[in-house]
């Protein structure tokens, strides 16, 4: 991943993106509060606030952020400290909710953890490219998990009708062989992307970037065959720590009900946000907003009461995605702005801090060594 193939930092383009995030779901939101809204519901959601419980999704909130950034620390072998590895994991988060699901904020926050940690954007890029591909994992076994739920228990509400539960399940199963064909061909066949990559840009009209797309290729393969190298003991922990930032994403959605409604069917949400989750993939706007609120409200609803259903939907929303909005956005343009006062003063002295002088000659990613990945 060249600097040339990577969206620029945030301070020069994301404003827009940031304010279309943030204006879709406000406009959703009060639109299912409109919708719902009945006589008196206001005064249940206050007899009924529970603010133990409030205290307890800021906990899972940051411990979520602790345990992403762990991940991180421990997929470079420590290269990364915590800290660092947490303004890493804040940065995905804000890159995830300003740019479409369907595209995700790993890239980008590649990008500025090379930047913020002084590391080689290969090595930033193999870290994230394995934490990516357990991401996929973990979706994966989220597919069966929710489409053998549906069958025991109401995950999917009646309103779909049996068009639109049946459409549910062509997606599901369409996810499982796209992410399972994604991390089949990331980590243990990259040489078919490689070549799939390169037969693409013999095409006239895509020529001119057949230079960077073979580099960028055969990097790929290379960072691959130093993941697959790792020892069991590597892989088992990275799952694990995989499997506990997933499940304080999903506990979000459980704990912010209980502010409001004391006993809730724990099994039955948990389908359900793992649902609300996949279903998210799809989403085209940026951090799939406006979206995951209307499948918020569609799904949860038959579940929780109706009093419930607005406060919790903020609540979730506002600690899951505004929270991130807001830090993701002081940190990374905090740091753009701290990085071009920096390249302003070694401009001054015609020395560039923080990158090492390439010894081969190569554009793009040959502009800065490129260390062996730590994964």
């Amino acid at each position: 991943m060249s600097e040339a193939t990577i969206p620029s930092p945030p301070s020069r383009r994301s404003a827009r993106n940031i304010g279309l995030s943030a204006l879709l779901s406000t406009i959703v939101l009060v639109i299912v509060a409109w919708a719902t809204h009945e006589p008196g519901v206001y005064a249940q959601v206050r007899e009924s606030f529970n603010p133990v419980m409030l205290l307890a999704v800021v906990g899972i909130v940051l411990v979520r952020v602790l345990l992403g950034g762990l991940r991180i620390s421990y997929a470079s072998h420590r290269h990364i400290s915590l800290s660092g590895g947490v303004r890493g994991q804040l940065a995905w988060d804000f890159f995830s909710v300003v740019t479409p699901s369907v595209i995700g904020g790993g890239p980008i926050a590649a990008f500025f953890l090379a930047r913020d940690q002084r590391i080689s954007t290969g090595e930033s890029t193999a870290i994230f490219l394995f934490l990516m591909v357990l991401d996929q994992l973990f979706f994966a076994l989220t597919v069966p998990l929710v489409i053998i739920g549906t069958l025991f228990m109401p995950v999917l509400p009646e309103s779909l009708g049996p068009v639109g539960t049946t459409s549910v399940f062509v997606y599901l199963v369409l996810i499982l062989l796209w992410v399972g064909s994604l991390g089949y061909a990331a980590i243990l066949k990259p040489e078919l992307m490689q070549r799939v990559a390169n037969r693409l840009v013999r095409f006239r009209w895509l020529r001119r970037f057949q230079g960077r797309v073979e580099r960028e290729s055969s990097l790929l393969a290379e960072r691959a065959r130093a993941i697959r190298g790792q020892p069991f003991g590597y892989f088992f922990n990275s799952v694990l720590l995989t499997l506990a930032v997933w499940i304080t994403k999903h506990l979000l959605v459980i704990f912010a009900i209980l502010c409001f409604q004391p006993t809730v069917d724990a099994v039955l949400l948990l389908l359900k946000s793992a649902a609300l989750m996949l279903g998210a993939l799809a989403m085209p706007t940026p951090g799939g907003s406006g979206g995951v609120e209307t499948m918020y409200a569609i799904l949860v609803s038959p579940s929780v009461a109706r009093s419930t259903l607005v406060p919790s939907l903020f609540v979730w929303r506002a600690l899951g995605y505004y929270v991130f909005l807001a830090a993701g956005a002081f940190l990374t343009m905090s740091h753009q702005h701290t990085r071009n006062a920096k390249t302003r003063g070694a401009a001054r002295s015609n020395d560039v801090p923080g990158i090492e002088p390439d010894t081969d000659g190569r554009s793009g990613l040959g502009r800065r060594r490129i260390h062996t990945p730590p994964v």
